[in-house]
């Protein structure tokens, strides 16, 4: 057996036999996995063993997500370590739960349990609900092994029978991909967004986890809306029922660093400046680059494209920003000749508004040298441009 698909082979490795296996794997070579099954059959059963060796792969794929600490305590399906939530966010998120007062809470498609481990972890009572029974035996065994089942009832269920109102709040997350891959159509999230809307909306407090591409005219009138980043790139976004209604804001982690929407217009188009700033990704998706902009005292290079520019170095959490020397026509002979000469070897490329792919033109210019640089594909007032820079430090 090479997966851990069904409750008996997950059965097996809670047992005593099952928990040693696992703990002897802690470390293993997947290059070598094939001397490992070997050796390991000659006093294991084979279908004990390959369901060992699969949750040892997802152990150690999930110590991104998790941390090792954590993820080799923990149990994992393959479709439970690509959709469970980052630690970190499922952490920050069970702080404000918990900042807002909620100290019971309906976990509704808690998948392998990440979420519900965090707000235990917080001091929340949790009842996490999921309807694949594999599903739910995996989330009851992670609330074990973490010493966190006095907080965490695990239930086989369907959420939409499920009685939320003993509960303070509720968390839905609903599934997103279906057999053919991603669902991008909320309405074919399972169960649907309307669905999990009007669950919210019976709660006092309520969060719905959903993809970060969400429009913003999908959002309810009702709801906060919040994108969250960690370490730069998006992870996510939340609806938020019984808080800010109509409120749009970025959060970064770590931090956390939180952005609300001002409703600034957008920020004017600008020449370019000594400085060019990165607004993170979580800002651009909840649409405050104006915000962000006016924290530098910036504009936009062009008015569609999230660049912002200014002669002025102003540290923000919410942007990166990078200092000019060169802006040039796009053109890439000129780039190669002016790389070549600065001794570049190092290139990071960044694109915006550019159909040039970063890895096509490395292998055009071939940079070679000691020294490094960053260089900008993008528009500057409409005009293919590219900028050469670095990461700005602040000067003293």
């Amino acid at each position: 057996m090479g997966r851990v698909n069904d409750l008996d082979a997950f059965s097996a490795l809670l047992t005593e036999e099952g928990r040693t296996l696992l703990a002897a794997l802690r470390d293993y070579d997947p290059a070598r996995e094939l001397a490992t099954a070997t050796r390991l059959r000659r006093d294991h059963p084979a279908g004990l063993v390959s369901a060992a060796l699969t949750q040892a792969r997802l152990r150690q794929r999930a110590v991104a997500k998790f941390g090792a600490e954590d993820a080799h305590r923990m149990y994992f399906t393959p479709n439970g370590v690509e959709q469970a939530t980052r630690a970190s966010v499922a952490a920050y998120r069970a702080r404000r739960f918990a900042g807002l007062g909620v100290r019971s809470l309906a976990d509704l498609c808690c998948g392998i349990g990440g979420d519900a481990i965090a707000l235990a972890r917080a001091g929340i009572s949790v009842l996490a609900v999921d309807r694949d029974p594999l599903t739910a035996a995996v989330a009851r065994a992670n609330a074990e092994a973490l010493d966190l089942a006095g907080l965490i009832e695990v239930r086989c269920a369907d959420v939409t029978e499920i009685d939320t109102a003993p509960y303070d709040a509720v968390f839905v997350d609903p599934a997103r991909r279906g057999s053919r891959g991603r669902v991008f159509d909320p309405e074919a999230y399972s169960p649907p967004l309307s669905w999990a809307v009007g669950a919210a909306r019976t709660a006092p407090r309520a969060a719905l986890k959903i993809a970060p591409g969400i429009p913003h005219e999908a959002v309810p009138e009702d709801a906060e809306a919040e994108w969250i980043s960690d370490h730069g790139d998006v992870k996510e976004a939340v609806l938020w029922f019984g808080t800010d209604p109509g409120t749009v804001r970025a959060t970064l982690l770590p931090g956390p660093h939180t952005l609300a929407g001002s409703g600034l217009p957008d920020p004017a188009v600008r020449r370019t400046g000594r400085y060019l700033y990165e607004p993170d990704g979580a800002a651009i998706r909840a649409h405050l680059v104006a915000e962000v902009a006016a924290q530098v005292d910036g504009g936009l290079l062009d008015e569609t494209i999230a660049y912002i520019t200014s002669d002025e170095l102003r540290p923000t959490p919410y942007a990166t920003a990078y200092e000019i020397t060169d802006e040039l026509p796009f053109n890439l002979k000129k780039l190669k000749a002016l790389l070549r000469e600065r001794e570049v070897g190092i290139l990071t490329v960044k694109k915006r508004g550019s159909a040039v792919e970063p890895e096509e033109l490395r292998r055009k210019v071939k940079p070679h040298g000691p020294y490094s640089a960053t260089v900008f594909l993008t528009r500057v007032a409409g005009a293919p441009t590219m900028l050469i820079g670095h990461p700005a430090t602040p000067r003293a």
